[in-house]
């Protein structure tokens, strides 16, 4: 697939599992274009998933509903139970409901402003998982714009975050059950720790 052609597919919000060379997994959460045969994703400078990447251009990216994982990715550090990828030398989170593994084809710096690298990465394998993905739900999109909006603190500023932050969760009190309240507390306690 052409790079114009990868840049129409939808983005698609993830969580992508790299190895350190000390071997521990990382999680992170990442938008990806979701193409067939090939992925391209944009991880900042100076993180482990980018870090990872260049060392073992490796890495399984999983579609999950669970916005409490996806926050948590987003955010801070968490370890869910994981199994052996069956091609590459990686980590599958064994409550995803599907993940594709990946071999870096090429990794690029970006001139959006925001320190990232374009990574170009073609789909070598992928599984289902047992669960049911639960569907739509407005709470769980609001938590992963609450992350997104989070992760960007630095950018955005304090105030800006917060009437975001106001205004998703409106969102998460209609609609939320104990996941998505835990997502949103999470995000929550991280931005008051940082403002």
């Amino acid at each position: 697939m052409s790079a114009d052609a990868l840049d129409q597919v939808p983005l698609i919000e993830t969580v992508v599992t790299t190895t350190g060379s000390d071997g521990a997994v990382n999680c992170a959460a990442m938008g990806v274009r979701w193409g067939e045969r090939e992925l391209v994703f944009w991880p900042f400078e100076d993180t482990r998933t980018l870090k990872n990447l260049r060392l073992r251009g490796e890495a399984v990216v999983h579609l999950t509903d669970d916005v409490l994982l996806f926050v948590q990715s987003a955010l801070g550090h968490p370890r869910p139970a994981m199994r052996a990828a069956s091609v590459v030398a990686g980590s599958v989170i064994e409550e995803a409901h599907s993940w594709r593994e990946v071999v870096v084809m090429e990794i690029t710096s970006t001139e959006d402003g925001m320190a990232r690298s374009r990574v170009r990465a073609r789909v070598v394998g992928s599984g289902t998982g047992t669960g049911q993905p639960l569907g739509l739900c407005r709470a769980r999109h609001a938590a992963v714009e609450a992350s997104i909006l989070a992760s960007r603190l630095k950018w955005l500023g304090g105030e800006r975050v917060w009437a975001e932050l106001a205004r998703l969760q409106e969102l998460v009190d209609k609609t939320a059950g104990p996941r998505e309240r835990a997502a949103m507390d999470y995000v929550r306690r991280y931005v008051a720790d940082r403002t």
